[in-house]
């Protein structure tokens, strides 16, 4: 019997445009989940290359990698840091209260 083999999954492969970038990064924070807003943003990042983040946020690229992954949680400064070097901000929204 042949084993089967599989490769781990990339999305940073898949996000091209500036609207891959925003509907991920939304879905994410839509999400409130804080491992996964942290790995969609890593993501985006390895997808507009990590060493060019690294150097425009100001923040080390090892602490990069492992501040957003799956199992990070990155600090405010770097949050602001990455979506300044990215181009993009935070915006707040009020939720609708039936919905909650």
């Amino acid at each position: 019997m042949t084993k089967l083999q599989t490769t781990p999954f990339d999305g940073a492969k898949y996000i091209r445009t500036a609207e891959d970038v925003l509907d991920t990064l939304n879905d994410a924070l839509d999400s409130g989940e804080v491992g996964y807003i942290a790995a969609a943003l890593g993501a985006i990042a390895r997808s507009e290359g990590m060493t060019r983040i690294a150097e425009k946020s100001g923040v080390k690229r090892q602490a990069l990698y492992r501040s957003l992954s799956e199992d990070g949680n990155p600090t405010l400064e770097t949050l602001l840091g990455v979506l300044g070097a990215m181009n993009l901000q935070l915006a707040v929204k009020e939720i609708d209260a039936k919905a909650a």
